[in-house]
């Protein structure tokens, strides 16, 4: 498995593996689920919902690239690291053309980002804004957010929380109180996607000097706050329905549980690296499966 895993790629796979699609459904959950919420008072606007999809991929991906060329720099990165792109480590792309990309995608969203508030509003310009440069500040500038307890709570905020409030207003132009509870759960879990991360490389970012959060934790409450952290997001699911903010058709999020369940005991038992693959793997489909299920029943409660 290990060779599998850290083989070198070529050809189209290496641009494929480059902008690590798997990360990008942390990008299409939240945009989904923050425009699926717009049904109650409208239909939704099906440009400015691809648009705001795409700037929020190709922020995702130069996120992804950003990490990638300043943890080469800084000596984090080797062709033996688990769970990286390996773009520039592994598969030959120069470190100047990653950051060239990563600068590109952001122009581009910058320029998608003009469409979506002429349609909507100039104040989305000052949330893309941050949310980019809240990407570029995770793992660039001179302190990095990763190298910080604090990388799970800005992914969970600005590629989670913000992302549903920013796809709901520019198609309502408004807030509700609904949207703002609703994104609770999937902030959590976003940020739940980092930590899986950070539990995943603990051995390795504590020799290079990191002080993340599970570092601080250590390894056995760091799980336990994860599983922790997915239990409270189906209790606040619960929550939303008893005090009626929202139908029980959201209660279809409980099928992807027994996701969660294996994440959790995937993580158990083991230290490396790449033994912890799978609960990565495992913890990021979870989030994806409970964001999607809840757009499902956002969408089901409307049309039923």
């Amino acid at each position: 498995m290990g060779d599998r895993v850290l083989e070198k790629n070529t050809g189209f796979k290496k641009w494929w593996k480059m902008i690590r699609p798997h990360t990008l459904t942390a990008s299409f959950v939240p945009v989904a689920l923050g425009t699926a919420l717009v049904l109650p008072m409208k239909k939704p606007d099906i440009p400015l919902f691809i648009a705001m999809l795409a700037a929020s991929m190709l922020i995702q991906i130069a996120t992804n690239l950003f990490n990638e060329y300043f943890d080469y720099k800084r000596g984090l990165d080797t062709s033996e690291s688990v769970g990286i792109g390996g773009s520039i480590v592994r598969d030959g792309f120069r470190p100047k053309t990653i950051l060239n990309l990563a600068l590109m995608l952001c122009l581009i969203s910058i320029l998608i980002g003009v469409y979506i508030c002429i349609e909507s509003s100039w104040w989305i310009a000052l949330a893309g804004i941050v949310c980019m440069l809240t990407g570029y500040l995770y793992s660039g500038g001179p302190y990095p957010i990763a190298y910080t307890p604090f990388g799970e709570l800005a992914s969970g905020l600005f590629m989670g929380v913000f992302i549903i409030w920013i796809s709901f207003f520019i198609q309502a132009e408004t807030l509700t109180l609904s949207t703002i509870l609703i994104s609770v759960p999937i902030g959590i879990l976003v940020g739940g996607i980092n930590m899986a991360n950070n539990i995943r490389d603990l051995s390795g970012d504590q020799e290079k000097g990191r002080k993340t959060l599970p570092i601080l934790l250590g390894r056995t409450r760091a799980i336990n706050l994860l599983a922790a952290l997915f239990a409270f997001s189906y209790l606040w699911i619960i929550g939303l329905m008893i005090f009626h903010v929202e139908s029980a058709w959201l209660l279809i999020v409980f099928a992807s549980l027994p996701k969660a369940i294996q994440a959790t005991k995937l993580f158990h038992g083991k230290t490396k690296s790449i033994q912890l693959m799978p609960a990565m793997k495992a913890t990021a489909q979870m989030t994806t499966l409970f964001g999607l299920l809840l757009s499902i029943g956002l969408v089901l409660d409307h049309f039923i």
